[in-house]
């Protein structure tokens, strides 16, 4: 698949080092999140990328080409600060002014504003706007260009449920159109629904960089429990399927080394004459795996 971006080993030092010799690739299509807490290093990261700071090492390639030029930054649409409009002017005069700046037709407005469910509200000054219709005309504002890459930081940050769910299917909805979407965040619900691809940034380090199925890719675990939990345990650990086994909250969880499903865990366990009272499958979530990461 073709990459739209390609980082090597890029660094960032302030008085600290802030970004620490990261490295990964952004194939073109898809939906990359930049996952980390606070101070992790995801903002300084998209800044370089942009050439908005400056690098101390390492390099990028923005569709072949080393660096980020004036035309490879016309390929970009990029929302990397809070929405800055101006407050008593409508949202299609605010876009207008935004069109002119970046030297594009005006007639992309009312497009863009369909895609972010605000098309009836562009007569209305933008200080009677939501937080969440700021951040929505913010993403339209980014699209004006048609860019072929959209960079969003943290583009749920301070919304309400109903804003973050309308945000999340926006995104999905400019994802179809084959644009590539890089997005950083802390909230890893949100990546996990959005995304197909994770980068987990920690101290300024690359933990991990790949797709979220992999990163979830564990057999996952059994929450269990019977009327005699010690001798439950006792014959888990005889099936030698599990990689562990362990009392949490009243349950016993077993971590699924070999593949069983829970009917036929069930049935072997009747077997025994054991008859559970609890019987649950899951996954390990992508904050699982993330908490797992940041504690190594």
């Amino acid at each position: 698949m073709e990459k739209i971006l390609s980082v090597k080993n890029l660094t960032k030092k302030f008085k600290r080092v802030v970004v620490n010799n990261i490295s990964f690739d952004v194939e073109k299509g898809n939906v990359y999140g930049l996952l980390g807490p606070n101070g992790s290093g995801k903002s300084t990261t998209f800044g370089m990328l942009l050439s908005t700071i400056n690098a101390t090492s390492g390099d990028w390639f923005w569709f072949g080409e080393k660096g980020t030029s004036t035309q490879t930054l016309k390929k970009i649409g990029a929302i990397i600060e809070q929405p800055n409009f101006y407050p008593y002017l409508s949202a299609e005069k605010n876009l207008e002014i935004v069109a002119e700046i970046k030297n594009v037709p005006t007639s992309r407005i009312d497009e863009v504003l369909e895609v972010v469910g605000l098309l009836e509200r562009k007569k209305d000054a933008f200080k009677t706007y939501s937080l969440g219709m700021k951040q929505r005309l913010a993403i339209a504002s980014a699209m004006l260009n048609s860019p072929q890459v959209l960079i969003l930081d943290e583009p749920t940050n301070g919304l309400d449920p109903e804003g973050i769910i309308q945000i999340r299917e926006i995104i999905a909805e400019i994802a179809k159109t084959g644009t590539t979407i890089i997005i950083a965040s802390h909230l890893l619900d949100e990546i996990e629904k959005i995304c197909s691809h994770v980068i987990v940034l920690k101290d300024g380090a690359a933990l991990y960089s790949g797709s979220v199925e992999a990163m979830t890719n564990s057999k996952g675990f059994f929450e269990l429990n019977a009327e005699n939990p010690e001798n439950l345990i006792k014959n888990l650990s005889e099936l030698n399927l599990f990689s562990s086994i362990k009392v949490k909250d009243h349950l016993i969880i077993a971590q699924i080394s070999e593949e069983i499903s829970a009917k036929e865990l069930n049935q072997l366990l009747v077997k025994k004459d054991i008859y559970l009272s609890h019987l649950i499958k899951k996954k390990e979530s992508l904050e699982t795996q993330f908490l797992e990461l940041v504690k190594k």
